[in-house]
């Protein structure tokens, strides 16, 4: 039995097939809500139930506070309704030009950017559109249905190409091919598919606010993209760059972001190390890449942040400058990136 939901403050309306989640539910109608995972790994797409009934399933007991569980909120990647519903979601954007799809690409180039991280460069079919934001990801499909989710690491261009970057992961089953781990080592020349552009994680150009963008590892990539077409368009919003890892070689292109200092009026790049070793030689910030922020901006509240990376870092962020800096919630973006290993956690 098919139920409707209707959005609240918009007033959208669209219908739900028996056994689909509410977002996927929207995102087939042409309606575009907060998501990133669509796993359950992560919040980006926490909305409220108004009223109705539904399963909501065991992600959000992990993810959301309990306060939030107690007026209504749950994640609507996993909501399943069992009634008609009405719920309320922060930013309902219509789908536009920009349509998923699914195509084959060509493995164009392997380029190593630090021992455990890879640039791909796919080339696309030369007579398909693949329009997407600055920020957002691509799937591959793998042969047995597995999907591995990247973030295109630069803003769309006209050679009808886009480019990934991958850690290597121990043990993964996509990472290994791309690093040449086990029998079938991914080459040039390969042949791969993909499905996208998908997320909600890019630039709202509505908006005069300064910009905190927040990254751990490669959650680089997607921010490296909007900052990148920020360029192109002459966009000069004051913006600070924070990029957080465990180690310097973490940040992996170090040099082209101090470049971006020179290049970009009003921007500014605090790179953030963790765990840095004596023969590192790391003399500059230390400490969680979210506190950082939060040292240098105990006031968050006229700001716009866009965090990428590890789940556990988009959460804490999330949570804290809501909590202490009076970041309001419907001006924190976040894509997180999750493994395998989260998504296991999060029952996927």
């Amino acid at each position: 039995m098919s139920f409707k939901v209707s959005v609240l403050p918009g007033g959208q309306a669209f219908t739900v097939e028996p056994g689909q989640t509410v977002l996927d539910a929207a995102l087939a109608a042409g309606l575009v809500l907060p998501y990133s995972c669509r796993t359950g790994a992560c919040s980006t797409c926490r909305g409220r139930v108004v009223s109705g009934e539904y399963d909501a399933g065991e992600a959000p007991r992990r993810i959301l506070e309990g306060e939030e569980l107690a007026r209504g909120y749950t994640l609507l990647c996993q909501a399943r309704p069992a009634s008609d519903l009405v719920i309320e979601a922060r930013e309902v954007r219509m789908a536009g030009d920009i349509q998923v799809r699914k195509m084959p690409v060509r493995v164009l180039a392997l380029q190593p950017l630090a021992p455990d991280v890879i640039e791909i460069t796919l080339q696309l079919p030369s007579a398909e559109a693949y329009r997407y934001n600055p920020g957002q990801y691509l799937e591959f499909i793998l042969k047995d249905g597995r999907r591995r989710g990247y973030s295109m690491a630069a803003p769309p261009g006209e050679d009808h190409t886009v480019r990934l970057h991958v850690r290597h992961m121990p043990g993964g089953a996509f990472t290994s091919q791309v690093f040449g781990v086990g029998a079938a080592p991914l080459k040039v020349r390969d042949i791969l598919r993909i499905e996208g552009p998908l997320g909600s994680f890019f630039l709202r150009e509505d908006s005069d606010k300064p910009l905190i963008f927040l990254a751990s590892g490669t959650g680089f990539a997607p921010i490296k993209a909007i900052i990148e077409q920020m360029l192109v368009d002459g966009i000069q919003r004051p913006a600070v760059l924070y990029w957080g890892g465990r180690r310097p070689a973490d940040l992996y292109l170090d040099a082209l972001a101090r470049e971006w200092e020179a290049r970009l009026p009003g921007f500014r790049y605090v790179p953030v190390v963790s765990e840095a070793l004596p023969q590192d030689g790391w003399t500059g910030r230390e400490g969680f890449v979210h506190r950082a922020v939060m040292e240098d901006f105990p006031d968050l509240s006229g700001r716009q942040v866009y965090a990428c990376g590890a789940p556990v870092m988009v959460e804490a962020a999330r949570r804290d400058f809501a909590q202490s800096c009076g970041l309001p919630v419907e001006e924190f973006y976040a894509d997180a990136f999750t493994s395998e290993a989260d998504r296991i956690v999060a029952g996927a």
